[in-house]
């Protein structure tokens, strides 16, 4: 089995599942393409990054996953990458809702691909300038989009989060994923 990613966070949570895998990650452009939605493009890029691993490795079972946020139904938000842009994107979703959308993708040689998109709904609670600050100067969230990690100290930043999978906020649905798994033939346990 081969995770198509190079996030930590989904190696991190695929590894829970104690099946034996591999990490390649996938070389496709993530650009959005012209009116797409987030979670249409978030679709797209997951089936994409499984389709690129999938290609040198046709024999074996390939996961792929992307997340896409939003604010305000907005352009995608994507990863902050400096500490100013995490503060702005803290900021703007201070007393807001953002939106996020993660998809997977399992293909198999021997299945039909397995597709599905979680979305969630994660309230901000108001937020001070101060402790933006302090928890950007603790945490550093600069790889994750949205700039708040719920699995890490960024989970006092929020008031509430509305998912039926609560490690698709992380990056990878992992109830469906162990579903899908289970559906190939490769049950976790």
């Amino acid at each position: 089995m081969i995770l198509a990613s190079s996030s930590p966070y989904r190696k991190e949570l695929l590894a829970r599942l104690r099946i034996p895998f591999e990490t390649i990650s996938p070389d496709i452009d993530e650009s959005p393409r012209q009116g797409e939605v987030p979670e249409a493009l978030a679709r797209r890029l997951s089936l994409a990054k499984a389709q690129a691993v999938a290609a040198a490795a046709p024999d074996d079972l390939v996961i792929g996953s992307d997340q896409v946020a939003t604010l305000n139904g907005q352009d995608p938000i994507g990863k902050p990458g400096t500490i100013q842009n995490a503060r702005r994107q803290l900021a703007a979703a201070s007393g807001k809702t953002m939106h996020f959308f993660t998809a997977f993708t399992l293909l198999s040689p021997h299945h039909a691909p397995i597709e599905h998109c979680v979305p969630i709904e994660v309230r901000f609670r108001d937020l001070e300038a101060g402790e933006i600050a302090r928890y950007l100067a603790l945490e550093q969230p600069l790889d994750c989009a949205g700039s708040a990690r719920c699995e890490g100290l960024g989970i006092a930043l929020l008031e509430s989060i509305r998912t039926d999978d609560p490690t698709a906020l992380i990056g990878l649905p992992m109830m469906l994923v162990a579903d899908a798994l289970r559906r190939v033939g490769l049950p976790p346990i």
